[in-house]
Order: structure tokens, then C-alpha cells, then sequence
């Protein structure tokens, strides 16, 4: 019985290429904050470098958030305008032993999915998500709702007066505003941010701003690093990428470029975005 010749085995396949294999992108989030966007960057092929741009702090004062909880029951609406805001408000209700029943009778807007989630997680309902995660959107689905309504906005010291303003022209009765937090600029960032500008050192492919406090506090450490050591153009071929257009916005004020701006202004849209750019 004649033996088998041997098969020779088919020709192995490359590995598929990831599409943002080989770039270098920095992530500029809060150090809290980073890893859903670093893992989402390195599932794709990414080699991330974390410098956060800003650092997420309590106010100077809980007063005025204290007095607004205290009084809660007064408001109709409560508006949230980020995850941090969020996690700072819950922060306080426990520390006051309010409880979940007080937020009952609000009507709740959250500016995005990522905040709405955060709101259902302590057990609330949110009756208004825009269909763009920005404060004007926010505005335009608010305007025929609020007339003659109480107004609780919680949201970061340094924020724009888009909502509380607009708010009051369409005839809410009173927007309280008070701040649940503040953004720093990180002090460590600056020496990770001038190691690699220094000569011979890989300059990121991407830098990615979340907000326009990344991009403000971005430009922050650049003024320091220059005040300390010449640069010339140290970012001339790296892409910005920006998760929406009031960031772009806020680059473009501050004399960067918006090189990649995300169509969902969350952070799978800017990875996605991210990664049609790298096609072209």
C-alpha cells in the first residue's frame, strides 16, 4: 500500500494590520479618566503615551452645592453637564443624607450618554439627552420647557454661560449655577510634556483633547515649557484631534489647528475619527 505523499501546508497568512498601527497618541484625559480612551486606541494598534492636561479637584467651597441640595425639593429641573459633575454631586448627597426620593419630583437633562449613564447608576431618571452633547444643544432642547421653571445647573468652576443665559432669556424663573469642581493643570505634566520635546525624542503622531480645558491647559504647559528651553515648531506634524466643535473651537482661539474632529462627540466617535484620518 503506497504511502501518502505529504501535503504541503497552505502559505500562513500575515496578521491583519490594526489601522493605527505604529502611531504614537498622547492622551491628554484626567488620569481618572484616561482608560477607556487609551484601551480603545491600543485595541486598534495604538502605542499610547497618558499626559493629562488637566486634574479634576473639589471647589474651594461645597457651600453653595450644599445650600442647592438642601433645597432641591424647590427646583423643576436639574441639569448635569459632565461625569465629573455627576460623581461630585453624588458626593455631597451622601455626605448631606439626602436621599434618591428628593430628586424624584425633577425632570433631569444630562448633555451626553456617558453622563446619563452616570445619573441611572444612582437609580435617577433622565428626561432629556440633546441630540448634539454640546451646552447649545442642551439649550435648544430645553427652550420650550422651562418657562416659569426653577433651574439647577451643576457643572465646573470655569464653564460657558451658554445655558444659564439663554435659559433665563427663554423665561425660566431662576438658573441657580453652582460649581461642583474644578480643572487644574496637572503639575507633573509639564516635565513629561518637555521630555518629549527634547531632541531626538518621538513627537505623538496624535494628541487627542476631550474638552476645552485640555485644550486651555495644553496651551498652559507650552507657554511654560517655552519660558524654560526654545522650541521651534514641536508639533508641525502631529494631528490634534478634538472631540467636538466647541473644542475645535477653543483650539483654533488659542492658535492650534483641529486637524481631526469627531461627527459623535464621545469618546468612541473620536477614536473612530482618529482612525478615518489615519486612511488618508
Amino acid at each position: 500500500m503506497t504511502a501518502n505523499p505529504r501535503r504541503t501546508p497552505p502559505p500562513s497568512k500575515a496578521p491583519p494590520t490594526l489601522p493605527l498601527q505604529g502611531k504614537l497618541i498622547l492622551v491628554s484625559r484626567a488620569r481618572s479618566q484616561a482608560s477607556a480612551l487609551s484601551a480603545g486606541l491600543r485595541e486598534l494598534g495604538a502605542e499610547v503615551l497618558e499626559i493629562p492636561f488637566i486634574e479634576i479637584r473639589p471647589p474651594r467651597s461645597y457651600n453653595p452645592l450644599d445650600n442647592s441640595l438642601q433645597r432641591i425639593r424647590e427646583c423643576d429641573w436639574l441639569i448635569l453637564t459632565s461625569v465629573n459633575g455627576v460623581g461630585a454631586l453624588w458626593q455631597r448627597v451622601q455626605k448631606l443624607g439626602i436621599t434618591p426620593a428628593h430628586f424624584r419630583h425633577l425632570k433631569i437633562a444630562a448633555i451626553g450618554p456617558a453622563t446619563k449613564k452616570a445619573i441611572e447608576q444612582h437609580g435617577l431618571h433622565v428626561d432629556v439627552v440633546p441630540e448634539h452633547y454640546v451646552a447649545e444643544s442642551v439649550v435648544r432642547s430645553l427652550l420650550s420647557k422651562v418657562r416659569g421653571q426653577r433651574v439647577l445647573l451643576v457643572r465646573a468652576r470655569v464653564a460657558r454661560d451658554v445655558i444659564p443665559r439663554e435659559l433665563r432669556k427663554a423665561g425660566a424663573k431662576v438658573v441657580d449655577v453652582v460649581e461642583a469642581y474644578e480643572t487644574v493643570v496637572p503639575k507633573s505634566s509639564q516635565q513629561k510634556l518637555a521630555k518629549i520635546l527634547k531632541e531626538g525624542s518621538r513627537i505623538p503622531d496624535v494628541i487627542t483633547f476631550t474638552s476645552s480645558s485640555t485644550a486651555r491647559n495644553f496651551s498652559l504647559l507650552l507657554q511654560s515649557i517655552r519660558n524654560r528651553q526654545p522650541l521651534s515648531r514641536p508639533f508641525a506634524n502631529t494631528k490634534f484631534a478634538s472631540i467636538g466643535p466647541v473644542t475645535s473651537a477653543t483650539l483654533r482661539e488659542l492658535g492650534f489647528r483641529a486637524d481631526i474632529e469627531a461627527r459623535d462627540y464621545t469618546i468612541p466617535g473620536l477614536i473612530a475619527a482618529i482612525v478615518a484620518a489615519s486612511r488618508h
